[in-house]
């Protein structure tokens, strides 16, 4: 049974105010987050260091996150930003062998992109595979890349810049061949579309909580395939990553059996309580729901961008896209600016303006959208 949509919407007080079209970079806020912000202030004022319900909750995320990824918890680090995470990874990675190569593309965001650069002292060699002339970045450019010396293939989801989405199981076929394991950059896919790490064959994926998944920053996850967990030791450590939390043992580094050992020190609490809430509500109303909903939304979306002459750069196919619709814009921070005059919250990267969609969109706020880039088409198309 198809969840009731319209009623969801009651739970985003935002909504009744904006159209909201920036769940890409920040989500709605929902009533069942705002009232865990409000929990946690109470049990601050009344408790103080209420230490046994805040490893409750960072524990409650980690269950969740593993349920929503179709993982187990032990392999799932609930880590501070993805940054974090790609840190303690890669300061577990070797790369004084032959095995030196980590393979990216070049729709990458900055963090996943930066961070493998930072190896280059440690021997890494980071190669980029090129998008191709359409602007998408096909199979074939990643078979050139990925060869016996690659380590890794670090690679995004969906492209924060135009919203095109990989072929992941045709890369991760391609990594697997060559010996490579398969890091997944989720954090535009996550929430918006259904994901299973299993079904996928990724070895490690990172993503956050403020976007798609209805949380907040500051916190986000680290999954590593169970089989690598016990190989892979971290130097980027702390006392949350070690095997007892209790001991406060100052003697030696034992690092935690679980992929908890990629974690570090203190967990952020108050945002372990929005992020439980955030991911109970996306469960909830189940992904699959979810990106089904997107994909009508998107579609639509794209269609009508095209009917008023002013296309999206986002690929048609279903399969080449998430939950963004990217369109080129003449000053895209000017256009953003002006959508906010009209009530449209978006976005803007490169020289794209963005209308991230989220299950709590609907029709309405499609053509309130296209209402308004047709009023500013003869300003900001570049066209």
């Amino acid at each position: 049974m198809e969840p009731n949509f319209q009623a969801l919407r009651k739970e985003f007080p935002v909504l009744a105010r904006k159209t909201y079209l920036n769940s890409g970079s920040y989500c709605a806020l929902a009533n069942d987050v705002k009232a865990a912000f409000e929990a946690y202030m109470e049990d601050r004022l009344l408790v103080g260091a209420n230490w046994d319900v805040w490893i409750t909750k960072n524990e409650s995320v980690r269950a969740l996150t593993a349920k929503l990824l179709n993982a187990a918890p032990d392999e799932i680090a609930v880590t501070a930003s993805v940054s974090a995470g790609l840190n303690a990874l890669a300061s577990a990675l070797d790369f004084s062998g032959p095995r030196n190569k980590v393979v990216i593309s070049d729709f990458e965001f900055p963090t996943n992109a930066q961070i493998w650069h930072a190896q280059e002292p440690r021997g890494a060699r980071v190669v980029h595979v090129p998008r191709a002339a359409d602007g998408y970045i096909p199979l074939e450019n990643f078979a050139k890349a990925i060869d016996e010396n690659t380590q890794l293939v670090a690679i995004t989801h969906v492209c924060f810049r135009n919203g095109a989405k990989l072929d992941i199981p045709g890369i991760v076929r391609l990594a697997h061949a060559k010996g490579a394991k398969v890091l997944l950059d989720c954090y535009q896919a996550v929430g918006s579309l259904d994901i299973d790490v299993k079904a996928l064959e990724l070895d490690f994926a990172v993503g956050g909580m403020l976007k798609y998944l209805l949380g907040t920053a500051g916190i986000a996850f680290l999954y590593v395939r169970d089989s690598f967990i016990q190989s892979l030791l971290p130097t980027n450590s702390g006392w949350f990553a070690q095997a007892d939390i209790g001991a406060m043992d100052i003697t030696a580094n034992r690092p935690a059996p679980s992929a908890r050992r990629f974690e570090a020190g203190t967990p952020a609490v108050v945002n372990a309580y929005a992020a439980e809430a955030g991911l109970k509500f996306l469960l909830a109303v189940g992904t699959p729901a979810i990106e089904k909903r997107n994909y009508a939304l998107t579609r639509r979306c794209m269609q009508r961008l095209q009917e008023i002459g002013w296309a999206s750069v986002t690929p048609v196919e279903d399969e080449r896209r998430g939950a963004t619709v990217a369109v080129a814009a003449r000053d895209s921070g000017g256009l953003s600016k002006e959508l906010m005059k009209r009530d449209i919250v978006t976005s803007h990267r490169d020289k794209n303006i963005r209308a991230s969609f989220h299950f709590y969109n609907n029709d309405d706020d499609v053509e309130s959208f296209i209402a308004a880039m047709k009023e500013l088409r003869g300003s900001f198309n570049p066209a």
